[in-house]
């Protein structure tokens, strides 16, 4: 069943409101680099290297930024292993994967109809 936004704020008023927690996730989570970032850590564990290349186009410092705020967030597992040169793994925690099976759909209802959006421009 389909909730509205509607029975959403009526549920809890205070929702969305400006400085209210959920509009730091909303930011966090909708961002152009959180959306790619957890997309990428959908398909399993990425190392920084594979993270790079996957998600095209992202500088080192916003991978890093983007990662410490998901980590922050409780959606990234972070795991630092003793190894030389050092070795660092990122994975979805499970409120993670929670996310992103409900998010997913919408990251493919945008690539069904990203190019059809844009040629209307």
């Amino acid at each position: 069943m389909t909730v509205s936004y509607a029975q959403i704020r009526e549920a809890t008023p205070q929702i969305f409101e400006p400085g209210c927690s959920t509009r730091v996730v909303l930011d966090h989570v909708m961002s152009k680099w959180g959306v790619l970032v957890l997309s990428a850590l959908s398909d399993g564990t990425r190392r920084w290297g594979e993270l790079r290349r996957e998600v095209g186009g992202i500088s080192e410092k916003m991978l890093a930024s983007t990662l410490r705020t998901l980590a922050d967030d409780g959606l990234v597992h972070r795991e630092s292993l003793p190894t030389v040169p050092p070795h660092v793994e990122y994975s979805l925690t499970p409120l993670g994967r929670d996310l992103m099976e409900r998010m997913l759909p919408l990251v493919e209802w945008v690539a069904d109809h990203a190019d059809a959006m844009i040629d209307r421009v």
